[in-house]
């Protein structure tokens, strides 16, 4: 969908309200999902996707904050828009998919942005696993409800995260004189309250 339409008419998510309120279950869409990374190889920027193999997502709609995500990747079924470069960012010397078949991020912390809303100018900080190699990481965070719903229907969501790495924090460094140090992280999700 076009991220426009989420945009336009969008009221404030509600955030705190005095209760104990619980973790609500989410189901992330496969079909809605896009997880899209980009490099710079040889002095052009190019990109490439990665599948999501599992994710654990609970939102407490009362208290944003406190929300919490796991997400699985799956590195041997990523992709990029230049075919030859695919099997040296899967080789043993960059991110090494026979050893390591899997990308894993699990959110930490969830920073509220302006006016304690999470769909404007939120971070979200977690562990993010890659080689075996586990680091924290910052991403600027955006959640959405679908436009024209009422305030407090938060049944179908849209988030979208935008980030950068060093990829040599994870010794993925291989091919360092083709390929910058730092890939871009842009991802988009949706998810469903668990029936």
């Amino acid at each position: 969908m076009n991220r426009r339409i989420f945009l336009a008419g969008l009221a404030s998510l509600p955030i705190a309200r005095p209760s104990h309120a619980t973790l609500s279950p989410y189901v992330l869409s496969t079909t809605d999902t896009r997880v899209g990374f980009s490099f710079n190889l040889s002095g052009v920027m190019q990109s490439g996707s990665m599948p999501i193999r599992s994710a654990d997502v609970n939102i407490d709609t009362r208290q944003l904050q406190n929300s919490q995500v796991s997400v699985v990747l799956d590195v041997s079924k990523a992709r990029t828009r230049l075919p030859f470069a695919r099997m040296p960012m899967l080789s043993p010397s960059v991110l090494d998919a026979k050893q390591h078949p899997t990308i894993r991020f699990v959110s930490t912390k969830i920073e509220l942005g302006a006016q304690g809303r999470i769909s404007d100018g939120a971070r979200i900080t977690g562990d993010l696993t890659v080689r075996g190699v586990t680091r924290p990481i910052t991403l600027n965070a955006n959640l959405y409800r679908q436009a024209g719903t009422a305030a407090d229907d938060l049944n179908t969501l849209s988030i979208g995260l935008t980030g950068a790495l060093n990829r040599h924090d994870f010794g993925a460094s291989g091919y360092p004189d083709l390929v910058r140090d730092n890939v871009g992280l842009d991802i988009h999700a949706e998810i469903s309250r668990a029936r």
